[in-house]
């Protein structure tokens, strides 16, 4: 899907005969329900923009929440606002082009998107706005480690991954009654058990006691919480 997005990318930029090549081999590279939109957008946070109307969510990037903060130098800063603020000036203006990959939970369409040449995608995750989210994509790896190594946009602070953000969140939104039953059914934060592995196709997934694999899994890490392993760039074992 990313091959076949670039090529629908250059087509947009060469001249009329190579461009019809192009796109005939787009053609043949897309899905045959896949969708192509472009407009004028803007951002709605950092990983997800309005494009005619209709909410389109970066595909393979998790930047931090609209309302999250980080911590630089001791003080909280507004990194979700920063990152929303980031993508509206890749934006700047320009006409976005996406590539739908499917539809989300929330109905937003899944798309890997550009504005004036440049991959907003990949571009939010090399200038260190967005991390590359490991639950459903490899794409973005390498534009991450070089953020990270960078010390680029949050890698430059402390931050919890978006992902453990929500989960914190939706925790602190539960009625205390569920709260409290939660708790006397959880694991002890004194027992560590949860098994973090990267496999040999660099993918990092934790595995609890009970799952499939977990006995035969060897460990990399392990973590005494989900929330650590979510920190430490794990995901967890679909099975």
């Amino acid at each position: 899907m990313k091959a076949a997005y670039d090529l629908f990318t250059q087509a947009r930029y060469v001249g009329p005969m190579r461009s019809l090549l192009v796109l005939l081999l787009v053609a043949f590279a897309f899905p045959a329900n896949a969708e192509v939109v472009s407009g004028p957008a803007h951002a709605v946070d950092g990983d997800t923009l309005v494009l005619n109307d209709r909410q389109v969510r970066l595909a393979g990037i998790d930047a931090p929440e609209l309302d999250q903060n980080c911590q630089r130098d001791g003080q909280a800063w507004a990194c979700g606002e920063e990152a929303k603020r980031q993508l509206d000036s890749m934006i700047g203006g320009q006409t976005v082009y996406c590539q739908g990959e499917g539809v989300d939970q929330y109905g937003r369409l899944l798309g890997t998107c550009s504005a004036n040449r440049v991959n907003l995608n990949a571009s939010m995750v090399e200038y260190g706005w967005a991390t590359a989210y490991r639950a459903y994509s490899d794409y973005y790896l390498a534009q991450e480690h070089r953020a990270r190594s960078a010390k680029a946009g949050i890698w430059g602070s402390q931050f919890a991954l978006p992902e453990q953000h929500r989960i914190a969140a939706r925790e602190a939104s539960r009625p205390a009654a569920t709260t409290a039953a939660a708790g006397r059914t959880k694991r002890p934060s004194s027992i560590c058990d949860i098994k973090g592995n990267r496999s040999r196709r660099g993918d990092w997934i934790y595995h609890l006691p009970g799952m499939q694999y977990y006995e035969q899994t060897r460990p990399e890490e392990i973590f005494c919480s989900e929330a650590d392993a979510i920190a430490a760039g794990y995901r967890r074992s679909k099975v």
